[in-house]
Protein backbone atom coordinates (compact mmCIF):
# COMPACT_ATOMS: atom_id res chain seq x y z
CA UNK A 1 0.00 0.00 0.00
CA UNK A 2 1.09 3.61 -0.64
CA UNK A 3 0.22 5.09 2.92
CA UNK A 4 0.79 8.82 3.80
CA UNK A 5 1.35 9.65 7.67
CA UNK A 6 0.15 13.12 9.18
CA UNK A 7 2.57 13.66 12.03
CA UNK A 8 5.04 11.42 10.81
CA UNK A 9 7.73 13.23 12.52
CA UNK A 10 6.10 12.59 16.26
CA UNK A 11 6.70 9.95 18.78
CA UNK A 12 4.30 7.60 18.09
CA UNK A 13 3.67 8.26 13.98
CA UNK A 14 7.55 7.61 14.04
CA UNK A 15 7.48 4.30 14.91
CA UNK A 16 4.29 3.40 13.29
CA UNK A 17 6.33 4.95 10.04
CA UNK A 18 8.98 2.53 11.01
CA UNK A 19 7.18 -0.73 10.99
CA UNK A 20 4.66 0.11 7.57
CA UNK A 21 8.29 0.10 6.09
CA UNK A 22 9.52 -3.02 7.60
CA UNK A 23 6.38 -4.40 6.30
CA UNK A 24 7.05 -3.29 3.20
CA UNK A 25 4.77 -0.07 2.49
CA UNK A 26 5.35 2.28 0.13
CA UNK A 27 5.45 5.63 3.34
CA UNK A 28 4.94 9.30 2.61
CA UNK A 29 5.28 11.65 5.71
CA UNK A 30 3.69 15.13 6.45
CA UNK A 31 4.74 17.31 8.88
CA UNK A 32 4.79 20.78 9.82
CA UNK A 33 7.46 20.58 12.58
CA UNK A 34 5.86 22.32 15.64
CA UNK A 35 6.47 19.48 18.01
CA UNK A 36 7.99 16.89 15.62
CA UNK A 37 11.63 16.48 14.81
CA UNK A 38 12.56 16.15 11.31
CA UNK A 39 15.75 13.50 12.36
CA UNK A 40 12.64 11.31 13.26
CA UNK A 41 11.98 10.70 9.76
CA UNK A 42 13.91 8.46 8.09
CA UNK A 43 15.03 8.94 4.19
CA UNK A 44 13.63 6.02 3.33
CA UNK A 45 10.64 8.08 2.98
CA UNK A 46 9.26 11.21 1.05
CA UNK A 47 8.78 14.01 3.47
CA UNK A 48 6.20 16.90 3.11
CA UNK A 49 7.13 19.85 5.08
CA UNK A 50 3.42 21.41 5.61
CA UNK A 51 0.92 22.16 7.90
CA UNK A 52 -2.74 20.16 6.95
CA UNK A 53 -4.53 22.83 7.95
CA UNK A 54 -3.52 25.23 4.67
CA UNK A 55 -6.40 22.48 2.06
CA UNK A 56 -4.30 23.25 -1.21
CA UNK A 57 -1.11 22.17 0.61
CA UNK A 58 -2.43 18.96 1.75
CA UNK A 59 -4.70 18.47 -1.37
CA UNK A 60 -1.64 18.56 -3.95
CA UNK A 61 0.14 15.70 -1.27
CA UNK A 62 -2.94 13.53 -1.56
CA UNK A 63 -2.63 14.52 -5.07
CA UNK A 64 0.08 12.01 -5.87
CA UNK A 65 -1.92 8.79 -5.29
CA UNK A 66 -2.47 7.14 -1.69
CA UNK A 67 -4.28 4.02 -1.09
CA UNK A 68 -4.78 5.10 2.78
CA UNK A 69 -3.75 8.25 5.58
CA UNK A 70 -2.92 7.38 8.90
CA UNK A 71 -3.54 10.61 10.84
CA UNK A 72 -1.39 11.73 13.69
CA UNK A 73 -1.17 15.38 13.45
CA UNK A 74 -2.65 16.96 16.70
CA UNK A 75 -1.69 18.72 19.71
CA UNK A 76 -2.14 16.15 22.67
CA UNK A 77 -0.75 18.15 25.97
CA UNK A 78 -3.57 17.93 28.38
CA UNK A 79 -2.70 21.08 30.67
CA UNK A 80 -1.95 22.87 27.02
CA UNK A 81 -5.98 22.23 26.29
CA UNK A 82 -7.00 23.67 29.45
CA UNK A 83 -4.91 27.11 29.07
CA UNK A 84 -5.65 27.41 24.80
CA UNK A 85 -8.46 25.41 24.54
CA UNK A 86 -9.06 27.62 20.38
CA UNK A 87 -5.29 26.40 19.36
CA UNK A 88 -6.52 22.65 19.84
CA UNK A 89 -9.78 23.05 18.25
CA UNK A 90 -8.43 25.04 15.41
CA UNK A 91 -5.60 22.29 14.82
CA UNK A 92 -7.09 18.88 15.97
CA UNK A 93 -10.73 19.53 14.57
CA UNK A 94 -9.77 22.34 11.66
CA UNK A 95 -6.93 19.91 10.63
CA UNK A 96 -8.75 16.69 10.69
CA UNK A 97 -11.46 18.88 8.55
CA UNK A 98 -9.43 19.76 5.72
CA UNK A 99 -7.66 16.34 5.27
CA UNK A 100 -10.77 15.15 4.91
CA UNK A 101 -11.74 17.67 2.60
CA UNK A 102 -8.78 16.96 0.21
CA UNK A 103 -9.19 13.21 0.83
CA UNK A 104 -12.73 13.44 -0.52
CA UNK A 105 -11.67 15.78 -3.24
CA UNK A 106 -8.97 13.28 -4.47
CA UNK A 107 -10.79 10.09 -3.68
CA UNK A 108 -8.75 8.91 -0.89
CA UNK A 109 -11.04 7.03 1.32
CA UNK A 110 -9.31 4.91 3.88
CA UNK A 111 -8.40 6.64 7.56
CA UNK A 112 -6.78 5.39 10.83
CA UNK A 113 -6.76 7.61 13.31
CA UNK A 114 -4.96 8.46 16.45
CA UNK A 115 -7.15 8.56 18.87
CA UNK A 116 -7.21 8.62 22.66
CA UNK A 117 -8.22 7.47 26.08
CA UNK A 118 -9.38 10.69 27.11
CA UNK A 119 -12.68 10.45 25.28
CA UNK A 120 -13.81 9.00 28.27
CA UNK A 121 -13.26 11.28 31.09
CA UNK A 122 -13.12 9.38 34.35
CA UNK A 123 -15.18 6.07 33.88
CA UNK A 124 -17.18 4.30 37.26
CA UNK A 125 -16.26 0.77 35.76
CA UNK A 126 -12.93 -0.39 35.20
CA UNK A 127 -11.45 -2.10 32.42
CA UNK A 128 -12.42 0.17 30.12
CA UNK A 129 -14.37 -0.94 27.14
CA UNK A 130 -15.13 0.36 23.55
CA UNK A 131 -19.08 0.70 25.09
CA UNK A 132 -17.96 2.78 28.19
CA UNK A 133 -19.64 6.29 28.41
CA UNK A 134 -18.00 9.03 26.47
CA UNK A 135 -17.46 11.92 28.63
CA UNK A 136 -14.50 14.04 28.32
CA UNK A 137 -13.38 16.12 30.57
CA UNK A 138 -10.45 18.11 28.94
CA UNK A 139 -10.49 19.92 25.78
CA UNK A 140 -8.07 17.78 24.35
CA UNK A 141 -10.33 14.76 24.49
CA UNK A 142 -13.31 16.83 23.29
CA UNK A 143 -11.37 17.21 20.01
CA UNK A 144 -10.80 14.01 20.19
CA UNK A 145 -14.07 12.93 20.49
CA UNK A 146 -15.61 15.51 17.87
CA UNK A 147 -13.09 14.20 14.90
CA UNK A 148 -14.74 10.56 15.79
CA UNK A 149 -17.60 12.14 15.24
CA UNK A 150 -17.01 14.18 12.40
CA UNK A 151 -15.25 10.26 10.68
CA UNK A 152 -18.51 8.84 11.45
CA UNK A 153 -20.75 11.45 9.75
CA UNK A 154 -18.38 11.46 6.65
CA UNK A 155 -18.53 7.43 6.69
CA UNK A 156 -22.48 7.62 6.11
CA UNK A 157 -22.47 10.96 3.76
CA UNK A 158 -19.61 9.51 1.32
CA UNK A 159 -18.36 6.09 2.40
CA UNK A 160 -14.93 6.93 4.20
CA UNK A 161 -13.92 3.54 5.59
CA UNK A 162 -11.92 4.59 9.36
CA UNK A 163 -10.69 3.19 12.53
CA UNK A 164 -10.08 4.92 15.77
CA UNK A 165 -7.96 3.52 18.12
CA UNK A 166 -7.95 5.02 21.20
CA UNK A 167 -4.86 4.15 23.24
CA UNK A 168 -3.99 5.10 27.03
CA UNK A 169 -0.43 5.59 27.54
CA UNK A 170 2.29 5.02 24.74
CA UNK A 171 5.78 4.43 26.77
CA UNK A 172 9.09 2.82 25.43
CA UNK A 173 11.12 2.88 22.07
CA UNK A 174 12.56 1.15 19.63
CA UNK A 175 16.39 1.79 18.71
CA UNK A 176 15.15 4.00 16.14
CA UNK A 177 12.63 6.44 17.46
CA UNK A 178 11.59 7.49 21.22
CA UNK A 179 10.15 10.56 22.90
CA UNK A 180 11.53 13.74 22.62
CA UNK A 181 8.58 15.62 23.67
CA UNK A 182 9.63 19.46 24.63
CA UNK A 183 8.15 20.12 27.56
CA UNK A 184 8.12 16.36 28.17
CA UNK A 185 4.90 15.45 30.04
CA UNK A 186 4.67 11.50 30.03
CA UNK A 187 5.58 9.90 33.15
CA UNK A 188 7.97 6.81 32.49
CA UNK A 189 10.50 9.26 30.64
CA UNK A 190 10.29 12.26 33.40
CA UNK A 191 10.92 9.26 36.10
CA UNK A 192 14.11 8.54 33.92
CA UNK A 193 15.31 11.96 33.74
CA UNK A 194 15.28 12.29 37.27
CA UNK A 195 16.44 9.12 37.75
CA UNK A 196 19.52 10.09 35.20
CA UNK A 197 20.03 13.26 36.84
CA UNK A 198 18.29 15.78 34.21
CA UNK A 199 16.16 16.95 36.54
CA UNK A 200 16.29 17.59 40.44
CA UNK A 201 13.59 15.14 41.40
CA UNK A 202 10.16 14.05 40.08
CA UNK A 203 7.01 14.91 41.86
CA UNK A 204 4.24 12.63 42.87
CA UNK A 205 1.11 13.96 42.84
CA UNK A 206 -1.33 12.57 45.01
CA UNK A 207 -0.32 9.52 47.65
CA UNK A 208 -3.99 9.30 49.07
CA UNK A 209 -5.50 7.46 45.99
CA UNK A 210 -7.89 4.45 47.17
CA UNK A 211 -5.40 2.09 45.16
CA UNK A 212 -3.20 -0.63 46.83
CA UNK A 213 0.11 2.34 47.32
CA UNK A 214 -2.09 5.27 47.14
CA UNK A 215 -0.79 6.15 44.31
CA UNK A 216 -2.25 6.93 40.44
CA UNK A 217 -2.81 3.52 38.78
CA UNK A 218 -2.33 3.96 35.16
CA UNK A 219 -2.46 1.57 32.02
CA UNK A 220 1.05 1.81 29.71
CA UNK A 221 1.06 0.59 26.29
CA UNK A 222 4.76 -0.23 24.52
CA UNK A 223 4.75 1.83 21.19
CA UNK A 224 6.37 -1.04 19.67
CA UNK A 225 2.88 -2.74 20.37
CA UNK A 226 1.14 -0.06 19.66
CA UNK A 227 2.30 0.38 16.11
CA UNK A 228 1.54 -3.67 15.01
CA UNK A 229 -2.03 -2.44 15.95
CA UNK A 230 -1.24 0.33 14.01
CA UNK A 231 -0.06 -1.72 10.98
CA UNK A 232 -2.90 -4.54 11.71
CA UNK A 233 -5.71 -1.76 11.21
CA UNK A 234 -4.58 -0.26 8.25
CA UNK A 235 -3.56 -3.78 6.36
CA UNK A 236 -7.83 -4.32 7.64
CA UNK A 237 -8.60 -1.37 5.50
CA UNK A 238 -6.83 -2.45 2.41
CA UNK A 239 -8.75 -5.60 2.54
CA UNK A 240 -12.93 -4.40 2.95
CA UNK A 241 -14.60 -1.03 3.40
CA UNK A 242 -14.49 -0.98 7.30
CA UNK A 243 -15.20 1.27 10.40
CA UNK A 244 -14.14 0.11 13.62
CA UNK A 245 -13.24 2.02 17.20
CA UNK A 246 -10.73 0.18 19.27
CA UNK A 247 -8.90 0.40 22.34
CA UNK A 248 -5.52 -0.72 22.62
CA UNK A 249 -3.90 -0.99 25.88
CA UNK A 250 -1.94 -3.05 28.40
CA UNK A 251 -4.80 -4.71 30.02
CA UNK A 252 -3.44 -3.96 33.34
CA UNK A 253 -2.29 -0.86 35.36
CA UNK A 254 0.48 -0.21 37.19
CA UNK A 255 0.85 2.79 39.50
CA UNK A 256 2.98 5.66 40.04
CA UNK A 257 5.33 3.86 42.72
CA UNK A 258 5.43 0.96 40.77
CA UNK A 259 6.89 2.94 37.93
CA UNK A 260 9.77 4.69 40.11
CA UNK A 261 10.89 0.85 41.73
CA UNK A 262 10.70 -1.12 38.67
CA UNK A 263 12.92 2.09 37.27
CA UNK A 264 15.40 1.95 39.58
CA UNK A 265 15.75 -2.23 39.43
CA UNK A 266 16.48 -1.40 35.29
CA UNK A 267 18.74 1.47 35.43
CA UNK A 268 20.31 0.77 38.91
CA UNK A 269 20.11 4.26 39.79
CA UNK A 270 18.21 6.23 42.10
CA UNK A 271 15.39 7.92 41.59
CA UNK A 272 14.67 11.23 43.78
CA UNK A 273 10.76 12.52 44.00
CA UNK A 274 8.49 13.68 47.10
CA UNK A 275 4.88 13.61 47.36
CA UNK A 276 3.07 16.59 45.96
CA UNK A 277 -0.87 17.61 46.01
CA UNK A 278 -3.07 15.81 43.67
CA UNK A 279 -3.64 17.29 40.35
CA UNK A 280 -7.31 18.53 39.52
CA UNK A 281 -9.15 16.14 37.67
CA UNK A 282 -6.81 12.94 37.80
CA UNK A 283 -8.34 9.55 38.44
CA UNK A 284 -7.28 7.01 40.80
CA UNK A 285 -7.53 4.29 38.09
CA UNK A 286 -7.22 3.98 34.16
CA UNK A 287 -7.16 0.31 32.36
CA UNK A 288 -7.96 -0.45 29.43
CA UNK A 289 -9.82 -3.58 27.91
CA UNK A 290 -8.14 -4.34 24.43
CA UNK A 291 -10.50 -7.41 23.81
CA UNK A 292 -11.87 -6.22 20.92
CA UNK A 293 -8.66 -5.59 18.96
CA UNK A 294 -7.67 -8.94 20.02
CA UNK A 295 -10.41 -10.48 18.82
CA UNK A 296 -11.67 -8.36 15.41
CA UNK A 297 -7.97 -7.76 14.57
CA UNK A 298 -6.31 -10.37 15.77
CA UNK A 299 -3.70 -7.98 17.39
CA UNK A 300 -1.60 -9.77 20.23
CA UNK A 301 0.92 -7.22 22.54
CA UNK A 302 4.37 -9.13 22.76
CA UNK A 303 5.71 -6.58 25.20
CA UNK A 304 3.70 -6.08 28.05
CA UNK A 305 5.71 -6.29 30.68
CA UNK A 306 6.43 -3.03 32.88
CA UNK A 307 10.41 -3.54 32.72
CA UNK A 308 10.77 -4.39 28.99
CA UNK A 309 9.22 -0.95 28.38
CA UNK A 310 11.38 0.68 30.88
CA UNK A 311 14.28 -1.09 29.02
CA UNK A 312 13.75 -0.05 26.19
CA UNK A 313 12.94 3.54 27.07
CA UNK A 314 15.48 4.11 28.88
CA UNK A 315 18.26 2.73 26.17
CA UNK A 316 17.19 5.27 23.71
CA UNK A 317 17.42 7.54 26.23
CA UNK A 318 20.95 6.93 27.17
CA UNK A 319 22.12 6.45 23.29
CA UNK A 320 20.01 9.48 22.54
CA UNK A 321 20.99 11.96 25.66
CA UNK A 322 20.17 15.47 23.48
CA UNK A 323 17.06 13.72 22.02
CA UNK A 324 16.60 14.13 18.36
CA UNK A 325 19.34 17.49 18.48
CA UNK A 326 22.10 14.44 18.63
Amino acid sequence: MRILVTGGAGYIGSVVTEFLLERGHDVAVVDNLSTGHRKAVTDQVTFYEGDIREGSFIETVLGDGFDAVCHFAAFSLVAESYEEPVKYYENNIGGTASLIKAMKATGTKRLLFSSTAAVYGEPDVIPITEESPLNPVNPYGKTKLAVERLLEDCSNAWGLSYVSLRYFNAAGATSKHGEDHRPESHLIPIVLDAAMGRRDELVVYGDDYPTEDGTCVRDYIHVKDLATAHVAAVERLAIEDFVGIFNLGNGKGFSVLQVIEATEEVTGLKVPYRIGKRRPGDPAVLVASSKKAEDVLGWMRRFPELASIIEDAYRWRRDFPGGYAD
